[in-house]
């Protein structure tokens, strides 16, 4: 009988399973496992159609490998996306809040970039705010448990330089359509984004100018038909607003500048 050690058995047994990346799911785990014990339960989780991220306990994401927990949602590479129009919108932001953080892989990203911050993350979902406390941790980072910006520090209030927030946007009817690994293993509040996708959308849009600096921007992924009515959403906010698009990772993000001095 073949060892589960041979790459070769698990390569087939991913492929038998439908992993269309069977080899380089197959080097991952094989690296990833410290005993054959282990290696044989990552396989059998993987088999089953745990997403790999959760199996491995980690994603790479814009050049970090970030700890990604079981039931936390898993950072998309699209997403390397916002965090590049992030520094280039606001390369000297020094006060950053990733909200809807999730693992926290976008925060982590941010500031591993611009250096000495002060970085915040924030999640309705507490077991996304304890994955992602460990990961911003090494960046001094704060994390925060709580609706949008009610979980946020009110001494906050005008003066972030980014504000960075993967909301969820997946319509409501629409989210029986993704796939198993999303749909089965991740938190439903990181998913559904309401009626038309949009009602987190809005709520990070309309609540922004009082959170940001004068010159700060806040970012948030969507989808490319939404794109249009999240750009009006924004500048209905007062936003100065545009889309930025990225056909190789299929990443439509929409960003918003904050112009105006805010009255506290």
């Amino acid at each position: 009988m073949t060892s589960l050690t041979d790459p070769t058995t698990v390569v087939a047994a991913l492929r038998a399973a439908g992993c269309v990346f069977a080899e380089d799911e197959a080097e991952l785990i094989l690296t990833t496992a410290r005993t054959p014990e282990e290696l044989a339960a990552m396989v059998a989780r993987r088999t089953a159609g745990e997403p790999l991220e959760h199996v491995l306990g980690w994603a790479g994401f814009h050049g970090l490998r970030v700890r990604v927990e079981p039931g936390v949602f898993v950072p998309r590479r699209r997403t390397e996306f916002l965090v590049d129009q992030a520094l280039a919108q606001t390369p000297g932001a020094s006060v950053l809040v990733d909200l809807c953080c999730g693992s926290g892989a976008v925060g982590a990203a941010l500031a591993a970039a611009l250096g000495d911050v002060e970085l915040h993350a924030a999640d309705i979902d507490p077991a996304a705010v304890g994955c992602a406390r460990r990961n911003i941790a090494p960046y001094g980072g704060h994390a925060h448990t709580g609706d949008l910006y009610d979980a946020l520090p009110p001494a906050l209030r005008g003066r972030i330089g980014i504000l960075a927030a993967n909301v969820p946007y997946v319509p409501t009817g629409e989210v029986g359509l993704l796939p198993a690994e999303a749909r089965d293993h991740e938190p439903l509040v990181a998913l559904d984004g309401g009626g038309d996708g949009l009602d987190v959308l809005r709520r990070v849009a309309a609540g922004a100018p009082e959170w940001l600096a004068p010159g700060g921007c806040v970012l948030v992924e969507t989808s490319e038909r939404q794109a249009g009515t999240a750009v009006e959403a924004f500048a209905d906010a007062g936003l100065s607003a545009r889309l930025a698009v990225s056909e190789e990772l299929y990443a439509n993000v929409v960003i918003g500048v904050h112009d105006r001095a805010v009255s506290l």
